[in-house]
């Protein structure tokens, strides 16, 4: 992949998280509500103790860096970087209204980590890393950042029969217009989904003891309405799909989802 390529990439992702982030802080009591199991286990998993110093990938808008930065106490520091400077500023107004002054937010992509070596103790991401030009690379880059028995804890989507959430868009978009294949080796929800892919990584680039798990959890909505809603609003990987459709498509689109 060319850094031309890469640098596409990045721009898009950027633009389609920023144009997203008012809907995320819009629906953040049903995100927390329906992602507390993963942000609790990311920080479990990562063995988070006080005076720690911590880096969340892709913090988004706020978790599970919050959640850490309450873990590690006022002695620890949690830095979270994301490359939608909109979705920042939603997880600052949380970090305020919280009180939690021990955590830095600041706007870069995975490609550009910080380069100080040994001087983390862990490094956590939700739903980040099969979004990045190159995971290698970003992956070499934790080990290097990670201190002499530091933990690297992420979570990233399994394949698309096992998230109703985006599998039933995605079925009836099928029937209304032509969907290609994603393409294996570019950024997209699945690409670390098949059992092993993140781990076999993870041990090229020297990580050690490392283990991989499925986990099974729940989301809850109010009615297909609000399922509905909150995905048209929030999910952009599938916006540019929607575009597509014409005004009667969508509406067709829209009914056929809220049946499932």
């Amino acid at each position: 992949m060319s850094p031309i390529d890469v640098n596409q990439i990045i721009e898009t992702q950027r633009q389609d998280w920023n144009r997203v982030a008012p809907a995320w802080e819009k629906w953040d009591q049903l995100l927390e509500r329906n992602l507390a199991f993963v942000n609790y286990r990311l920080v479990g998993d990562a063995r988070l103790s006080h005076g720690q110093r911590v880096l969340d990938i892709g913090c988004g808008t706020g978790y599970p860096a919050l959640l850490a930065a309450q873990a590690v106490g006022a002695t620890g520091r949690v830095l979270g970087l994301d490359l939608a400077e909109g979705m920042l500023e939603v997880a600052r107004r949380k970090a305020r209204t919280l009180g939690i002054a021990n955590i830095t937010f600041q706007t870069a992509d995975a490609t550009t980590l910080p380069s100080e070596m040994n001087s983390y103790d862990a490094v956590i991401s939700r739903f980040c890393l099969m979004f990045l030009p190159d995971i290698p690379k970003t992956v070499r880059e934790i080990a290097n950042l990670l201190k002499s028995g530091g933990y690297f804890t992420a979570a990233v989507w399994s394949s698309a029969d096992k998230n109703p959430f985006l599998k039933i868009p995605m079925d009836v978009l099928k029937k209304i217009i032509a969907i290609s294949p994603p393409d294996p080796e570019q950024p997209g929800l699945f690409r670390l989904a098949k059992p092993g892919d993140l781990l076999g990584i993870a041990a090229r680039m020297g990580l050690k003891e490392i283990t991989d798990e499925e986990m099974t959890g729940e989301t809850s909505f109010d009615s297909a309405e609000e399922y509905l809603a909150s995905l048209m609003d929030m999910a952009a990987p599938l916006q540019s799909l929607f575009n597509k459709l014409s005004s009667s498509q969508r509406d067709e689109a829209q009914s056929e989802i809220k049946l499932l």
